[in-house]
């Protein structure tokens, strides 16, 4: 019996179900759950709320997220080894969990669960980034979810925290803060994994703004954003390059220097910038 429910600790269901983590999955696991239901309480109180998981692999956030009051859990899974140990979760919460095995990158979560909802997860490190970008990027907004509490590998995290000047600052920083409150929650080191990975992790939460912070194209913005943080190291008129005719005219008009380089841009000038470039094609 573990700390939270009634069924087995995580190392006695991995070993029974031969769960060792792939690497090819991007699989690190969460082995004590009362660190997960710690983690699962940076999303707030769950108490009504439905909840989508994208990797649980052996379910140590999933009985966390369950243990603390989530209405209902969605979790997806790629990996079929996984689906025994969930089965064992969804009858130990009858009528709370629900299973979809498959990729997170080609499901709809609005298929299955309907608004609003909040995203908690140890994501899979190498569709981590790609999934962020995705969710904070929908094509309206407000978002479908209320927050999103993600573990990164802190190098990751302090990314979309970052602040201009910092050598973190870059596209996941101006897409995260311009629609979201973001803040790192708390730090995980590599021990509390299995496999221990070779950095520290961090849990970072994001809490969906009503509007975005400052008026700009989605899209013209996500094309100046990384066009920009492409070339870092060069200054914008030679970064941005081809976006717009009048490159140094609409810098200036944005009231950026076109000798300024992206890492010290604020959120504002980029949102501006993405405003003149817009009116200017």
């Amino acid at each position: 019996m573990s700390a939270i429910d009634d069924l087995p600790p995580l190392r006695e269901v991995i070993a029974q179900h031969g769960l060792s983590a792939r690497k090819a999955l991007g699989q690190n696991f969460l082995l004590d759950l009362n660190l997960t239901s710690k983690i699962a309480r940076q999303a707030g109180d769950l108490q009504g709320v439905s909840v989508l998981e994208v990797g649980p692999g052996p379910g140590g956030l999933t009985r966390g997220l369950l243990a603390e009051g989530a209405k209902r859990v969605f979790v997806i899974e790629k990996d079929a080894r996984c689906q025994p140990a969930l089965e064992e979760i969804k009858t130990a919460y009858p009528g709370r969990l629900e299973i979809l095995e498959g990729d997170a990158l080609k499901v709809n979560p609005m298929d299955h669960l309907t608004p609003p909802m909040r995203i908690v997860a140890n994501l899979p490190y190498n569709v981590g980034t790609e999934l962020l970008v995705r969710w904070l990027t929908p094509s309206s907004w407000p978002p479908v979810w209320d927050s999103l509490t993600l573990m990164f590998q802190r190098e990751v995290a302090d990314r979309i925290v970052a602040q201009p000047g910092s050598k973190a600052y870059g596209r996941l920083a101006v897409l995260a803060q311009w629609r979201c409150e973001a803040r790192i929650a708390m730090s995980l080191p590599p021990e509390a994994f299995s496999p221990p990975p070779k950095v520290s992790s961090a849990v970072v939460h994001l809490k969906a703004l009503t509007e975005p912070r400052f008026a700009a194209d989605p899209k013209v913005l996500e094309r100046v954003v990384a066009q920009a943080f492409n070339q870092r190291r060069k200054m914008l008129r030679a970064a941005l390059k081809g976006i717009v005719q009048d490159l140094e005219g609409c810098l200036r008009e944005a009231g950026i220097a076109p000798t300024d380089r992206a890492e010290v841009v604020p959120l504002e000038a980029f949102c501006a910038l993405a405003r003149v470039v817009k009116n200017a094609v």
